[in-house]
């Protein structure tokens, strides 16, 4: 990944932390050196000594391939969960190609190529081949 930021506050407090107060963006690559999934946010923290960084304020991740995009206030990357190294439990919008999905809480893989809404609260449209008959 390449974040780039306007402003790093390296802050030395009772637990050290990294701060970006002027937006974040960054570039997540595949193995190939590809861009899979880009990340915005107007606020970032991030806690070195636990590898955690806290996105708020208009944070916005998109996969680059598949077009899925989420917007939510509030969004946690944790390097260390595998497969769902995104979460929060607040609200989510997740927009796709053919639908737009809202909900409480979700979890999701680095590349967005892969999420989970906890609560969906959006209108998800189902292949009449999916219902039973």
């Amino acid at each position: 990944a390449i974040l780039k930021a306007p402003l790093m506050l390296n802050v030395q407090d009772v637990v050290p932390y990294v701060e970006f107060p002027k937006t974040l963006h960054t570039d997540f690559y595949n193995d190939s050196g590809k861009i899979e999934s880009i990340m915005n946010a107007k606020y970032a923290n991030y806690k070195q000594y636990q590898s955690i960084v806290f996105l708020r304020d208009s944070v916005v991740v998109i996969n680059i391939e598949k077009g899925d995009t989420l917007r939510c206030e509030e969004l946690y990357w944790d390097r260390s969960r595998s497969g769902n190294e995104f979460y929060t439990d607040k609200p989510v919008k997740i927009r796709t190609k053919k639908e737009i999905i809202n909900g409480m809480g979700m979890e999701a893989s680095q590349d967005f190529k892969n999420w989970h809404i906890k609560q969906t609260t959006g209108i998800i449209s189902v292949p009449d081949s999916s219902f039973p008959h």
